[in-house]
C-alpha cells in the first residue's frame, strides 16, 4: 500500500486572512455555508483538539468554549482527517444536531472568514498518479483550467445546447437488430484526446475482475468463450442498456476508490460522462406504439438525459468494466456455490455446467436479482438456455467442444472472399468499409483464431481478393 503524504500546509494557518468568500448560492442554506468554511478551517493543519478549535476561532471570529464538544464529535467520527473528502466532513457538520449551539452560530448571517488548505489523495490501492488538486489535473492533462471546467462540463450545460459546434460529442442514432435503438456518443477531438489520456495513465492501471473479458488487453470474445466449451449446459444471459445504465455516480466511485479527491473525481467524472442535449432526444426514432416498447423507450430517453457514460468514449468499455466488478464478484460467488463456471464479455454474462430444469429456471433468477440490486437489468428476451445436444454459442462462437467460429459465419466469410476474388473488392463492399481489405482481414485472423485448420483456405482467398483489380480476367 502507497503512503500518502501529509497536504501542504499554508505558513499562515494561525492567522485570519480574510479571504473574500465567494456569493453564496441561493439555493444552500447558511448552515451549509458555515459547515464548509468550518471543514475548510479544521483540514487546514494539525488533526488535534487544539488545532481544530485554534482554526474553527478564526473562522467565527471568536472563541466559543462550546466548540470543543464539536470537534471532540468530529474526531471520534474522523480519527484520520480526511484531507481527501471536505465535502463529506461539510455535509457531516451540516447534518450534526448541535452544530448551531457548538459553535455559536448566528445562522442568519454568513461566513466572512475563510481558511484554505491542500487536498490530499486518499488512500491509493493502485499505481494510478497523484493528482490531488483540480489544478494540477489541467496540468497532468496539458490544459487551462477554464478548459478542464469546459471540457468536464459539470453543470451538464451540453443537455441545453442547440448548436452542433458548440457541443463536445456527436451523436448518431442506431436503430438495434432485436428491436429499439442506441444512441452512440462520440467525442469529438480535444475531448477524445483527454479522454485516451485518462484511460492511458489512470484506468489502464486500475486492475479488472479476472472474469471480465470485453475490451481488456489479452483478453477477447475467445477467451470469454473458452470458459464454457464442452459443457452440459450453456446460460447466457444479456444486460438491457449497459453503457447507459451506468451512472455519473458509480463513475464517480469508480475515482474515488483509486484515491482521487472528492474535487478530481468530480472533474473525472465530467470528463467521461455525458448527457444528452434535449434535440437530439426530438430526433430519436420512434418505437411501435405497444405498452413495452413505449415504456422502454421513456426510460431511455430518461437515462440519457441524466449523466451516464456514453457508448462512443474510448474510456467507456474500461469504466464499464470497473464499475460492474461488483456485479462480476457476485456472479463468480454464485457460479462457484453451485459448482458453474462464469464469465462476461461487455454486456454478454455466460454460465455454464451441470444443470436440470428447476436448477436452470432458479440460477436465471438469482441472476436477474443480483443483476438488478447492483444497477442492470437483464433483458429477458435474450436470455438463452442451450443443452449439449444443441449448437451452443456466445458472442459468435460456438463452444460445443471447442470453441469455433459458427458454420453461417464462415460460409458468408468465404463466399464474399470467393466473390472478390471474381469481381473486386468494391462489388462486395455492400456496407460501405472505409478501409474494406483490412476488415476482410480482421475476419480472416478472427477466424483462423479459432480455427487453424481453415488457415490455408482463407488466407489463400484473401490473398487473391486483395490483389484483384478491376478489369483483370477471372
Amino acid at each position: 500500500m502507497r503512503t500518502t503524504p501529509l497536504p501542504r500546509r499554508s505558513p499562515h494557518a494561525q492567522r485570519d486572512r480574510s479571504e473574500p468568500a465567494a456569493n453564496p448560492p441561493l439555493t444552500r442554506s447558511n448552515q451549509e455555508l458555515w459547515a464548509q468554511a468550518l471543514a475548510y478551517a479544521f483540514l487546514d493543519g494539525d488533526w488535534s483538539v487544539e488545532g481544530l478549535v485554534r482554526r474553527g476561532d478564526l473562522v467565527l471570529g471568536h472563541r466559543r468554549p462550546a466548540l470543543r464538544t464539536l470537534v471532540q464529535r468530529i474526531l471520534g467520527a474522523y480519527p484520520r482527517p480526511p484531507w481527501d473528502r471536505p465535502r463529506e466532513l461539510a455535509s457531516w457538520l451540516a447534518l450534526d444536531p448541535a452544530l448551531e449551539s457548538s459553535a455559536g452560530l448566528d445562522v442568519s448571517g454568513v461566513p466572512t472568514h475563510w481558511l484554505s488548505f491542500q487536498p490530499a489523495m486518499g488512500e491509493m490501492r493502485w499505481p494510478v498518479p497523484a493528482i490531488p488538486t483540480v489544478g494540477e489535473l489541467a496540468h497532468f492533462l496539458g490544459v487551462t483550467a477554464n478548459d478542464l471546467a469546459w471540457f468536464a462540463d459539470v453543470k451538464s450545460l451540453e443537455s441545453r445546447v442547440v448548436e452542433e459546434r458548440l457541443r463536445h460529442y456527436r451523436y448518431r442514432w442506431v436503430r438495434k437488430a432485436a428491436g429499439g435503438v442506441r444512441l452512440i456518443e462520440s467525442p469529438k477531438v480535444r475531448l477524445r484526446s483527454l479522454q485516451r489520456q485518462v484511460l492511458a495513465t489512470i484506468l489502464n492501471r486500475v486492475p479488472m475482475h479476472p472474469n471480465a473479458h470485453g475490451f481488456i488487453r489479452g483478453r477477447s470474445a475467445v477467451t470469454f468463450a473458452r470458459e464454457h466449451s464442452n459443457a452440459d449446459v450453456v446460460v447466457r444471459i444479456d444486460l438491457h442498456n449497459f453503457f447507459v445504465s451506468i451512472t455519473a455516480g458509480r463513475v464517480y466511485g469508480v475515482f474515488r476508490t483509486a484515491g482521487y479527491p472528492e474535487s478530481v473525481a468530480h472533474a473525472l467524472t465530467g470528463l467521461t460522462t455525458s448527457v444528452m442535449p434535449r434535440v437530439v432526444w426530438q430526433d430519436a426514432p420512434r418505437p411501435p406504439q405497444s405498452a413495452d416498447e413505449i415504456h422502454e423507450h421513456f426510460m431511455l430517453g430518461k437515462r440519457l438525459a441524466s449523466p451516464h457514460l456514453p457508448q462512443g468514449a474510448p474510456t467507456s468499455p474500461a469504466l464499464a468494466n470497473l464499475c460492474a466488478h461488483g456485479l462480476d464478484r457476485r456472479m463468480a460467488g454464485l457460479a462457484a456455490g453451485c459448482s458453474l463456471r462464469y464469465s462476461r464479455y461487455a454486456d454478454d454474462l455466460a454460465m455454464s455446467g451441470s444443470l436440470n430444469r428447476p436448477a436452470v429456471a432458479r440460477l436465471i433468477e438469482l441472476i436477474r436479482q443480483i443483476a438488478l440490486e447492483e444497477g442492470f437489468k437483464v433483458n429477458d428476451a435474450k436470455t438463452l438456455v442451450m443443452a449439449a445436444g444443441h449448437r451452443q454459442h456466445l458472442a459468435g462462437v460456438v463452444v460445443n467442444r471447442t470453441p469455433n467460429l459458427e458454420r453461417p459465419a464462415y460460409d458468408r466469410l468465404r463466399a464474399i472472399l470467393h466473390n472478390a476474388t471474381r469481381h473486386g473488392l468494391d462489388a462486395e463492399n455492400r456496407a460501405g468499409h472505409a478501409r474494406f481489405a483490412e476488415h476482410l482481414a480482421g475476419r480472416v485472423s478472427w477466424a483462423v483464431s479459432l480455427n487453424q485448420n481453415r488457415k490455408t483456405i482463407l488466407e489463400r482467398l484473401l490473398a487473391q481478393a486483395t490483389t484483384k483489380r478491376i478489369g483483370d480476367p477471372e
